[in-house]
């Protein structure tokens, strides 16, 4: 198979790799700040250091891909999954920027609720990311896609309970436009995880 054929473009793995762990790097230190909240501003810079080294193994990855002529998955495969996996730390930091910017004094459940979905969904994304290297085993990456697609609606519900709530709860207005912000941007890290199972469905399909 042709994933197998060009052991000297492994790299391109081992860069999705690094990429994935970086990912749940972040989300960790997202939750355990919500979970401690105390240093914020501390935990708040060591999670953009955490984004920038996203940035600079995307910049590897774009770099490596115009200098390569054979890959081992088609080079819009590799710009997407690298591009998606880059966003979800892009929002993550957004989130976390934002807990500085509108000076947030306490986290509450929901937010907590949706980063420790975040973790989870960084780590079946991290997991689909490393089976990739052997496509023999497809129905294994099929089943991490499945689990990421189902924490993403776990997301998806967390957010609608959260906003709801907002709302109920009668909160000032520009509370409900900060904690609606920030849940949004969480969730939207959560949906590029499943964009980038979405892309690893495609090339499973055009590998099959």
């Amino acid at each position: 198979m042709f994933f197998n054929f060009l052991p000297k473009e492994e790299k391109y793995f081992d860069m999705f790799e690094r990429a994935s762990e970086n990912a749940i790097k972040g989300a960790t230190k997202f939750r355990d700040l919500l979970k401690d909240y105390t240093g914020v501003e501390s935990k708040v810079r060591e999670i953009e250091d955490i984004e920038h080294e996203g940035d600079i193994i995307t910049h590897e990855i774009f770099d490596k891909l115009n200098r390569t002529f054979i890959t081992p998955i088609d080079r819009e495969d590799i710009h997407s999954l690298a591009s998606e996996l880059d966003d979800v730390l892009d929002f993550l930091k957004a989130s976390s920027d934002r807990l500085l910017l509108y000076n947030i004094k306490k986290p509450t459940e929901e937010v907590i609720k949706l980063a420790d979905t975040l973790v989870r969904t960084t780590i079946e994304t991290s997991k689909a990311i490393k089976s990739m290297r052997d496509m023999k085993h497809c129905q294994r990456i099929q089943q991490y896609c499945i689990e990421i697609n189902s924490l993403e609606n776990e997301g998806d519900n967390i957010l609608k309970n959260a906003i709801a709530k907002l709302f109920n709860d009668r909160m000032d207005p520009l509370e409900v436009i900060k904690w609606k912000e920030i849940y949004e941007n969480i969730e939207s890290a959560i949906d590029m995880c499943e964009s980038v199972a979405n892309t690893i469905g495609a090339i499973l399909a055009k590998n099959a």
